[in-house]
Protein backbone atom coordinates (compact mmCIF):
# COMPACT_ATOMS: atom_id res chain seq x y z
CA UNK A 1 0.00 0.00 0.00
CA UNK A 2 1.01 3.69 -0.77
CA UNK A 3 1.13 6.61 1.53
CA UNK A 4 -2.29 7.88 -0.34
CA UNK A 5 -3.53 4.45 0.11
CA UNK A 6 -3.39 5.35 4.69
CA UNK A 7 -3.83 8.71 4.40
CA UNK A 8 -7.36 7.83 2.42
CA UNK A 9 -8.51 6.22 5.10
CA UNK A 10 -8.44 8.51 7.80
CA UNK A 11 -10.56 11.18 8.11
CA UNK A 12 -9.02 15.32 7.89
CA UNK A 13 -11.94 16.17 9.91
CA UNK A 14 -14.63 14.29 11.29
CA UNK A 15 -18.10 15.03 12.60
CA UNK A 16 -20.37 12.78 14.41
CA UNK A 17 -24.29 13.68 14.60
CA UNK A 18 -26.74 11.32 17.06
CA UNK A 19 -30.07 11.78 16.03
CA UNK A 20 -32.25 9.21 17.43
CA UNK A 21 -31.94 5.87 16.10
CA UNK A 22 -29.13 7.33 12.84
CA UNK A 23 -26.47 8.46 13.33
CA UNK A 24 -24.44 10.67 11.11
CA UNK A 25 -21.19 11.55 9.78
CA UNK A 26 -19.87 14.31 7.60
CA UNK A 27 -16.26 13.73 7.04
CA UNK A 28 -13.40 15.58 5.38
CA UNK A 29 -11.45 13.53 3.25
CA UNK A 30 -8.54 14.63 0.58
CA UNK A 31 -8.19 13.61 -3.33
CA UNK A 32 -4.42 12.08 -4.78
CA UNK A 33 -4.00 16.49 -5.37
CA UNK A 34 -4.58 17.12 -1.76
CA UNK A 35 -8.12 18.55 -2.65
CA UNK A 36 -10.85 18.29 0.14
CA UNK A 37 -13.79 16.39 -0.17
CA UNK A 38 -17.11 15.89 2.44
CA UNK A 39 -18.64 12.40 2.73
CA UNK A 40 -21.79 11.97 4.76
CA UNK A 41 -22.44 8.88 5.99
CA UNK A 42 -25.87 7.84 7.67
CA UNK A 43 -25.63 4.81 10.04
CA UNK A 44 -28.42 2.97 11.32
CA UNK A 45 -28.82 -0.09 13.23
CA UNK A 46 -30.96 -2.97 11.73
CA UNK A 47 -33.42 -4.10 13.77
CA UNK A 48 -33.81 -7.83 12.98
CA UNK A 49 -30.45 -8.71 13.03
CA UNK A 50 -28.26 -5.77 14.73
CA UNK A 51 -26.03 -5.21 11.42
CA UNK A 52 -25.81 -1.62 10.97
CA UNK A 53 -26.54 -0.18 7.40
CA UNK A 54 -24.84 2.59 6.17
CA UNK A 55 -25.82 5.00 3.14
CA UNK A 56 -23.07 7.29 1.69
CA UNK A 57 -22.48 10.35 -0.55
CA UNK A 58 -19.67 12.37 -1.72
CA UNK A 59 -19.98 16.05 -1.90
CA UNK A 60 -17.24 18.01 -4.36
CA UNK A 61 -16.08 21.60 -3.03
CA UNK A 62 -17.33 22.60 -6.67
CA UNK A 63 -20.84 21.67 -5.49
CA UNK A 64 -21.27 23.13 -2.35
CA UNK A 65 -22.73 26.14 -2.87
CA UNK A 66 -25.55 24.49 -4.60
CA UNK A 67 -25.91 21.74 -2.78
CA UNK A 68 -26.09 24.13 0.61
CA UNK A 69 -29.10 25.65 -1.42
CA UNK A 70 -30.62 22.97 -1.69
CA UNK A 71 -30.56 22.10 1.05
CA UNK A 72 -31.86 25.14 2.71
CA UNK A 73 -34.85 25.35 0.17
CA UNK A 74 -35.61 21.92 1.09
CA UNK A 75 -36.00 22.64 4.95
CA UNK A 76 -37.53 25.52 4.27
CA UNK A 77 -40.54 24.35 1.98
CA UNK A 78 -41.05 21.58 4.75
CA UNK A 79 -41.24 24.28 7.44
CA UNK A 80 -43.19 26.17 4.89
CA UNK A 81 -45.90 23.41 5.01
CA UNK A 82 -45.53 20.98 8.06
CA UNK A 83 -45.36 21.85 11.51
CA UNK A 84 -42.13 20.68 12.45
CA UNK A 85 -41.11 19.64 15.75
CA UNK A 86 -37.96 19.62 16.70
CA UNK A 87 -36.67 16.23 18.88
CA UNK A 88 -34.40 16.43 21.97
CA UNK A 89 -32.61 13.17 22.42
CA UNK A 90 -31.41 12.47 25.68
CA UNK A 91 -27.49 11.82 25.27
CA UNK A 92 -24.32 13.96 26.83
CA UNK A 93 -23.60 15.29 23.52
CA UNK A 94 -25.86 17.61 23.12
CA UNK A 95 -23.77 20.25 21.32
CA UNK A 96 -23.51 17.86 18.37
CA UNK A 97 -27.10 17.97 17.81
CA UNK A 98 -27.36 20.56 14.34
CA UNK A 99 -30.18 22.92 14.89
CA UNK A 100 -32.59 23.07 11.89
CA UNK A 101 -32.10 26.86 11.56
CA UNK A 102 -28.45 26.78 11.01
CA UNK A 103 -26.83 28.85 7.86
CA UNK A 104 -25.46 25.74 5.51
CA UNK A 105 -23.83 28.68 3.25
CA UNK A 106 -19.97 27.99 2.50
Amino acid sequence: MGDFDNREREEVYSKKIRAGKRTYFFDVKATRSNDYYITITESKKRLEDGVFVKHKIFLYKEDFEKFAEGLKDTVEYIKDHQEVIEKRYEYSEASEVAKADEDFSF
